[in-house]
C-alpha cells in the first residue's frame, strides 16, 4: 500500500525522465560518448550507495555480530553480489562500474573526469572535498552531492528509497529508451554498452527492483513518518536524475553552437 503511495507520488518526475528529449537526440557517435562521460558518474555513485546500504543493513566488522533483521541483510546482500560481482559478455566477473569503463573504452569515451574522482577517493580525499574540487559540470556536482549527502546521514529508510526509486525501479523503463537500434547505428563499436545497458534491463527489471522494494517497506515498517521522508528522498533522487539527463543535452547543444 505505502509503495503503491511513494509510486503515484514520484510518477511525474519519473515519466520526465523516461520520455526525456535526451535519448532521441542521441543520433551521433559523438552524443553516446559525451552520454557515457556523464552518465559513468551515475554508475560509480551508486555502486557507493549501494555499499553503503550494506555496511548500515549488515555486519561488516570483526568480530561478526548480527545486524538489523535477517530479511534487510538478504536483500541487500543478494543485490551486492549482483552488482558488483555479475559477469561481462565473455562471462569474465566485474562490477557494473568496471563494465561500464569497458563500454567507454570499447567506445572511446573519455575517463579521464571519471578516474581522476576515483583516484582521490583511494588517495583519502573526503568524497565530499573531491566533488567540490573537481573539475566537473554544477548537475554533475549536485548529483553526487545529493548522494553522498544521503549515504551520510546514516539513515538507511532514506537510502533505500534513493536506491529503489532514483535508481533500481527507473532503470528498466530509462534504458529501454537508449537501447533501441544502437547495433544497427553503431556496429562493433558500443557492443559492451549495449550488454551493460540490456543487463540492467533484465537484472534490475526482474529481480532487483523487487528486492529493494521489499527493503524500503522493511526499513520503513508502520512508521508514517519514515514512508514520507523516504518519499522526498525519491523525488529528490528523481529530480536530481532529470537535471543530469538536460546538463548532457545542454552540453551537447553547446557543441554544436
Amino acid at each position: 500500500m505505502e509503495i503503491g503511495k511513494i509510486q503515484e507520488a514520484i510518477a511525474p518526475v519519473r515519466e520526465k525522465i523516461i520520455h526525456h528529449p535526451l535519448y532521441a537526440s542521441l543520433e551521433s557517435f559523438e552524443d553516446i560518448q559525451l552520454f557515457m562521460e556523464h552518465h559513468i558518474f551515475a554508475v560509480w555513485d551508486f555502486m557507493s550507495l549501494l555499499k553503503g546500504l550494506q555496511q548500515s543493513l549488515t555486519c561488516v566488522k570483526v568480530p561478526w555480530v548480527p545486524v538489523g533483521s535477517p530479511n534487510t541483510r538478504y536483500f541487500i546482500n543478494e543485490i551486492v553480489t549482483g552488482e558488483e560481482s555479475d559477469v561481462d559478455a565473455a562471462g569474465n566477473r566485474c562490477s557494473h562500474y568496471e563494465l561500464y569503463l569497458q563500454a567507454m573504452q570499447q567506445a572511446g569515451a573519455n575517463t579521464e573526469a571519471i578516474l581522476s574522482l576515483v583516484a582521490a577517493a583511494q588517495a583519502g580525499i573526503p568524497i565530499q572535498t573531491a566533488i567540490s574540487e573537481a573539475n566537473l559540470p554544477a548537475d554533475i556536482k549536485g548529483f553526487l552531492k545529493f548522494t553522498f549527502d544521503t549515504i551520510e546521514s546514516n539513515q538507511p529508510h532514506l537510502m533505500a528509497a534513493v536506491f529503489t526509486f532514483g535508481r533500481e525501479d527507473l532503470i528498466p523503463g530509462m534504458f529501454h529508451e537508449l537501447v533501441k537500434d544502437m547495433h544497427q547505428k553503431f556496429p562493433g563499436k558500443l557492443d559492451i554498452f549495449q550488454y551493460y545497458l540490456e543487463r540492467h534491463i533484465e537484472v534490475d527489471g526482474d529481480h532487483h527492483s523487487i528486492l529493494s522494494m521489499q527493503m524500503v517497506a522493511e526499513l520503513c515498517g508502520d512508521d508514517a513518518r519514515l514512508w514520507k521522508e523516504a518519499e522526498a528522498a525519491a523525488i529528490t533522487a528523481l529530480e536530481w536524475r532529470y537535471r543530469l539527463w538536460t546538463a548532457v543535452l545542454e552540453e551537447k547543444s553547446k557543441i554544436l553552437s
